[in-house]
């Protein structure tokens, strides 16, 4: 299939091989999932003049064109660089070669987002404005890194199944005095979160502030507005998790209650680690498979250069993955298959 087409550069600029010989499938990125209207004229334009007259909303969140012909590419690579540039140049401020044409790289997959506190009543933080910040701290990269970001930790996006999850949390604040002790936001907890919250004996709420996992549940249901958000917009990260035939799993709790800028300092430290890590020489490897190659302990002496944490930051000492490998047998192989992180001496 597709004997005489150097398929790698092809993906490269963002499309992906069909089954059809001769045939791909564009997918243009929307970081936070959002775009104006006015750019599906420009994708209908797409799939009805290089497609096959057909489309496909991706499950990365991107807008995807199947049935565009090899020998197409180039002008389909010209007409999108009107949509890069308003998109990814100007919105989100990545820096792209102004005579480029078409995406120049694959590597970090497209920024996810849910919707967030810009329309969902859930919502504790703005999820695209967070993902437009993401996007320019990791695109273009050669460096595979998957991200997506929900507005609470219901994570309507996924977010625990991506090499870093981000999911908005808030420290309610409660108001002793507006509270008439009808009991709502306990049911609410109970119901819908964690069950931290109880009734004491004066008809007031005490709450378990160790397992509270500040989804703002209390605050959406308090009828006299005894519960509020603080303005103070905090973070959960998780790390590591994905999806895949060989070693699905689920992220595991990396940070919590942190702030932006310590999330954009993480961020802003990824392509250095990455480089780091593959000796600079990139290659395809999910950036979760990229951490357990050098160890969670070293990962952190990188990802965290520079980084000031606020004080009501956490961090996990250390994290131990669940994935069965009794099947995929990922860790166990020849001694001359083994995988090593940084440098390498020259032989």
């Amino acid at each position: 299939m597709n004997h005489d087409i150097d398929v790698k550069k092809v993906r490269t600029n963002c499309f992906r091989q069909s089954k059809v010989p001769g045939e791909f499938m564009l997918q243009m990125r929307v970081p936070g999932a959002v775009i104006e209207a006015k750019h599906l004229k420009a994708v209908a334009e797409i799939c009805e003049r290089w497609g096959n007259g057909s489309f496909h909303m991706g499950t990365r969140q991107t807008l995807d064109i199947p049935g565009v012909k090899y020998e197409n590419i180039p002008e389909v690579n010209r007409y999108i660089k009107s949509y890069i540039e308003e998109v990814d140049v100007k919105i989100c401020d990545c820096e792209m070669e102004a005579d480029d044409y078409g995406y120049p790289t694959i590597g970090a997959r497209n920024v996810m987002a849910c919707i967030g506190n810009t329309h969902c009543i859930k919502g504790n933080v703005n999820t695209y404005e967070l993902a437009k910040k993401i996007e320019k701290l990791v695109f273009p990269s050669h460096y595979h890194i998957k991200v997506s970001v929900a507005g609470c930790p219901n994570d309507c996006a996924k977010a625990n199944f991506n090499d870093f999850g981000i999911m908005g949390v808030n420290k309610q604040v409660y108001d002793y005095d507006r509270c008439i002790g009808c009991g709502s936001c306990v049911d609410a907890c109970q119901s819908h979160a964690t069950g931290v919250l109880t009734l004491n004996k004066d008809g007031k709420i005490d709450k378990d502030v160790c397992c509270c996992v500040g989804c703002g549940e209390c605050t959406l249901i308090c009828p006299t507005g005894a519960w509020t958000r603080d303005p103070k917009k905090l973070y959960r990260v998780t790390l590591g998790g994905r999806t895949g035939k060989q070693s699905p799993r689920s992220g595991k709790l990396f940070m919590n209650w942190v702030t932006e800028e310590v999330v954009l300092g993480m961020f802003a430290n990824w392509q250095k680690f990455s480089a780091w890590a593959l000796d600079y020489k990139p290659e395809y490897l999910h950036g979760g498979h990229l951490i357990d190659r050098v160890g969670y302990k070293e990962f952190i002496k990188h990802i965290f250069e520079g980084v000031t944490f606020n004080p009501e930051a956490k961090v996990a000492d250390d994290i131990y993955w669940a994935e069965n490998e009794q099947r995929s047998n990922i860790h166990v192989m020849p001694l001359s298959q083994h995988k090593h992180a940084g440098p390498q001496e020259s032989k």
